[in-house]
C-alpha cells in the first residue's frame, strides 16, 4: 500500500507514492491471566530478589507515628472544648467526625515533614546511561482526544527520545479507544501523514479497537497480550503527557539496571495551562507538589504506587500479575475496575516485584483540566473508581503499604462529607444552644441541665492548631522554592513568590467549600447505585458556557445563603465563624466563571504572579510540541467529516479498511439494527450529502467498521446527479 503526506493532504496520484509498514506489527501474545482478589498462594511470590528490599522504618514511624500523634493532641484538645459541662451525644459526634477530618491532613502534615527534610539533604536521579540492552514499547492510549494535539505530543516525545542516541531502543504506539467516528478518521489521517514524514524507520503504530472493553486497563491489557512479547518494558503515557527524552531513557536504564522493579513512577509536573483555575493547580503543583511526593516516596521505599501514566513498567510482570478481574455485581461498585492504576501496582507488588517513585527526575509533564467543572466531572469517575477500592483494600496477599494506599484513596473522597456533616452537626449544636431549653429533667440524675457548652478560646486555639497542620505542606514547599534560585527566580523573585503563594491559599480556601459539596454529591450519588459512565476529558482552555456553570453551581448558592441567613440569626460570632466558606458558596457562580477563564490566568502572568519555573522558561519539549500541534492543525484534520474524508480519499480508505481487523462472521438471522439501517440509509442516498445527513453516530461507526459497507459508501457521487429527481418528486 502506497501513503504520503501529499496523498493524505492533497489526494496525490497514487502512483506518486512511497510504500509505508503496516500499521502495526506483527503480533507477539504474551499472557495476562486474571487475577483472584480473594485467593492468594504465597509460595507463588517472587521470594528472590537480587537484593533485599530495604524497609524504611524510620520514615515510616515518623510519619504514621508522628501523624497519630498529631492526632490525639488533636483530638484531646477536641474533648476539652466540648468537656466544658455534661457532654451531650450529639458533641460526641461532632468529636468522632473531628477525629477523622484532622487524622486525614495530620497524616499528610507528618507525610510532608518527612519529605521538607529530604528534599533539604538528598536527591535520588538515576544516571544518564551509555548503554541500553533492552526495548521498550512507548504507548499512549487516547479515548476521543484532540487528533492534532496527541500526534504532535507523540512526535514531539519521539524526537526527543532520537536526541539522546538511543532511539532504536523505543517504538511508540498510539492506542485509540475512540468512539467518535469523525476523530477516528482522524486520527488515522495523521497517522498515515506523520508516518511518511518520519520514513521507513518511524517505529510508530497505530490501533483502533473496535470496542473500548474495560476502557483504559483494557485497552493496556489488549497491547499486553496481542504485542507485549516484542518488548520488556513499556512506558505508559496520558494522552496529555510530555516526556523528554533524557528522563525516558533515564527511567529505561534504572529498569535495567534494577531487576527486582516492576514498576518506576516518574512525577508529572503540571505545564502550558492558562486559566486561573489551572494555573493554580500549576502553581500549587510545581511548589507543594514535590514536598508531598517526596514524603511519599520515602516512606512508601518498594511499597510505592502508581498513578497510570508517566511510569515504566516490566512488561512480562504486569501481564503475569496485573489481570484485573471484574467486580461482582452491577456498577457503581460492581463491574471493571475504574480506578485501575492503584490496583495493578498491589498486584504487581503483591507478586513480589518493587514499585517505586523517583520524584527528583525531571522532564516529566502533564496538563491538568482547565476549570472547577472539568475537575468535577473528572473527578467523579475518580470518585468512583477510588470507592471501588472498598472491595479490594481487603484481597487475598495484599502488602500492609498497598492496603495504605487503597485507604488514602478512599479517603481523600470521603473527607468531604465528613467534613460537610461536621459543619451540620456544629450548627445544629450552636443552634441547640441559643434556641433549646435545656433539659432539666432526665432519666438520670444530674444536678444541673443538659446544655451543650464549648469552650471558646480552646477552640481558637484548636482552630489555630488545624490551620497550621492544614497549610505546613505548602509553607513546606514555598520555603524551598525561596532556598532554590533556580526556582525563586524563574518564579518572579521572592516577594512575587510568597504573594503567589497567598493568592493560591485564598482561592484554594474560597473554592474548597464548592468542591466539598461536589465531591460529596458524587459519594451520594455512587451510594446510591448512579454509575458515572466514561466522558472524554476537555483539555483545551475554551471557557465553560456562563448558563452551565448557574446551573453547575446555583444550588450552592442557595446553600450557602441559607446557611450564612441561619448563622447569622444564631450568632454573628457563628457567622464570622463560618464566613470563609460562606463567602465561598454565595461566591460560587462568579468564583467558578472567573477562575475558568483565560483572562484572568493571562492578567496575573503578566504581573508575573503564580509563575512556575516551567512556564517563564518552557521546556524544549513543550515549545516543540506546540509548535508542532499548529502545524498538525493546519492540515485539518480534527474539523474534517469522517465520512466526507473516506469517500473522497481512495487511498484514505483503502489504508483504512488495511487497519480493519478481519471481519468476525456474523451468525445467521442475527441481525444488528445500526447496520441494517446504515445499509438502508446508504442504498436509498443519491450523493454523499444524503449519507452525511441521513446517518448518526452509532451508524457511521458501523459503516466504518464493515467493508461492504464503505464499498456502498465509495459507489455514492460526490452531488446528485441532475437528471435523477429526489425520492419525494418521484414519489409524487
Amino acid at each position: 500500500m502506497a501513503i504520503s503526506l501529499d496523498a493524505m493532504t492533497d489526494h496525490a496520484d497514487p502512483r506518486l507514492m512511497t510504500p509505508i509498514p503496516d500499521a502495526m506489527p506483527p503480533e507477539a501474545p504474551l499472557a495476562m491471566p486474571t487475577q483472584s482478589l480473594r485467593r492468594f498462594d504465597p509460595r507463588t511470590e517472587r521470594r528472590q530478589p537480587t537484593k533485599p528490599f530495604p524497609v524504611p522504618w524510620l520514615a515510616r514511624l515518623a510519619v504514621f507515628g508522628g501523624g497519630a500523634a498529631v492526632t490525639a493532641y488533636g483530638v484531646w484538645e477536641m474533648v476539652q472544648v466540648v468537656s466544658v459541662s455534661r457532654t451531650t451525644v450529639l458533641q460526641w459526634v461532632l468529636v468522632a467526625l473531628f477525629s477523622v477530618n484532622f487524622s486525614w491532613i495530620a497524616l499528610a502534615f507528618s507525610s510532608a515533614v518527612v519529605g521538607f527534610l529530604a528534599l533539604l539533604f538528598s536527591r535520588q536521579v538515576p544516571p544518564k546511561p551509555t548503554a541500553l540492552t533492552r526495548r521498550t514499547a512507548v504507548v499512549m492510549p487516547i479515548y476521543n482526544e484532540s487528533t492534532a494535539r496527541v500526534f504532535a505530543a507523540v512526535a514531539a516525545i519521539r524526537e526527543s527520545v532520537e536526541e539522546t542516541g538511543f532511539g532504536d531502543h523505543f517504538d511508540y504506539f498510539i492506542l485509540s479507544d475512540t468512539t467518535n467516528p469523525d476523530v477516528w478518521i482522524a486520527e488515522e489521517r495523521a497517522f498515515l501523514a506523520l508516518r511518511q514524514r518520519l520514513g521507513p524507520n518511524a517505529r510508530l503504530y497505530y490501533r483502533h479497537r473496535p470496542k473500548n472493553t474495560h476502557r483504559k486497563a483494557g485497552n493496556i491489557a489488549d497491547f499486553v497480550t496481542r504485542w507485549g512479547a516484542r518488548y520488556d518494558h513499556m512506558l505508559v503515557l496520558d494522552a496529555d503527557s510530555l516526556m523528554t527524552g533524557d528522563c525516558i531513557v533515564r527511567l529505561a536504564a534504572a529498569m535495567e539496571a534494577d531487576p527486582d522493579a516492576g514498576i518506576i513512577q516518574s512525577l508529572p509536573l503540571v505545564i502550558n495551562r492558562n486559566t486561573l483555575f489551572a494555573r493554580l493547580q500549576q502553581f500549587a503543583a510545581r511548589i507543594y507538589g514535590p514536598v508531598i511526593a517526596k514524603g511519599l516516596a520515602v516512606w512508601m521505599g518498594r511499597d510505592g504506587n502508581y498513578w497510570g501514566h508517566n511510569a515504566i513498567i516490566r512488561t512480562a510482570a504486569f501481564a503475569a500479575h496485573c489481570g484485573l478481574p471484574d467486580l461482582p455485581g452491577k456498577p457503581p461498585f460492581g463491574g471493571h475496575i475504574l480506578s485501575h492504576d492503584f490496583v495493578e501496582a498491589a498486584l504487581i507488588r503483591r507478586a513480589g516485584w518493587s514499585v517505586y517513585m523517583l520524584p527528583d527526575l525531571q522532564g516529566s509533564y502533564e496538563e491538568s483540566p482547565p476549570s472547577l467543572i472539568d475537575v468535577a466531572a473528572r473527578d467523579r469517575r475518580w470518585c468512583q473508581g477510588n470507592l471501588q477500592h472498598i472491595r479490594v483494600i481487603g484481597a487475598r496477599g495484599l502488602k500492609l503499604a498497598s492496603r495504605q494506599h487503597f485507604a488514602t484513596g478512599i479517603m481523600s473522597y470521603l473527607a468531604s462529607p465528613f467534613w460537610l456533616m461536621q459543619l451540620v452537626v456544629g450548627l445544629v449544636l450552636v443552634l441547640q444552644t441559643r434556641y433549646v431549653k435545656p433539659e432539666y429533667f432526665t432519666s438520670e440524675f444530674a444536678l444541673s441541665p443538659i446544655w451543650p457548652r464549648f469552650d471558646a478560646e480552646r477552640a481558637l486555639a484548636l482552630f489555630a492548631l488545624t490551620m497550621a497542620v492544614l497549610l505546613a505542606p505548602k509553607l513546606f514547599g514555598l520555603i524551598l522554592a525561596l532556598l532554590r534560585g533556580s526556582i525563586r527566580r524563574p518564579s518572579g523573585g521572592g516577594l512575587r513568590l510568597v504573594l503567589s503563594a497567598l493568592i493560591e491559599i485564598v482561592l484554594s480556601a474560597m473554592l474548597a467549600p464548592m468542591m466539598m459539596l461536589i465531591q460529596s454529591g458524587a459519594v451520594f450519588q455512587i451510594l446510591a447505585g448512579r454509575d458515572t459512565g466514561w466522558q472524554p476529558q476537555r483539555r483545551d482552555d475554551g471557557s465553560v458556557p456562563f448558563r452551565d456553570i448557574v446551573r453547575r453551581h446555583r444550588m450552592h448558592v442557595l446553600l450557602g445563603i441559607i446557611t450564612g441567613v441561619s448563622a447569622f440569626l444564631i450568632s454573628t460570632s457563628l457567622f464570622a465563624w463560618m464566613s470563609p466558606t460562606i463567602l465561598g458558596l454565595v461566591l460560587a457562580i462568579p468564583l467558578s466563571w472567573l477562575s475558568g477563564t483565560l483572562a484572568a490566568g493571562l492578567a496575573l502572568k503578566r504581573w508575573g504572579l503564580l509563575l512556575t519555573p516551567e512556564e517563564a522558561a518552557p521546556p524544549p519539549i513543550a515549545l516543540r510540541a506546540a509548535a508542532l500541534t499548529k502545524e498538525f492543525a493546519a492540515h485539518g484534520f480534527d474539523e474534517a467529516d469522517g465520512l466526507r474524508a473516506i469517500h473522497a480519499d481512495p487511498v484514505l480508505r483503502a489504508a483504512h479498511e488495511a487497519m480493519l481487523p478481519p471481519a468476525e462472521p456474523r451468525p445467521r438471522g442475527m441481525i444488528e439494527a445500526e447496520r441494517a439501517l446504515a445499509q438502508a440509509k446508504l442504498v436509498d442516498a443519491r450523493s454523499i450529502d444524503d449519507a452525511v445527513a441521513w446517518l448518526k453516530p452509532k451508524e457511521r461507526m458501523v459503516l466504518l467498521h464493515d467493508r461492504a459497507l464503505l464499498a456502498l459508501l465509495a459507489g455514492l457521487p460526490e452531488e446528485m446527479p441532475a437528471d435523477r429527481p429526489a425520492y419525494d418528486e418521484a414519489a409524487e
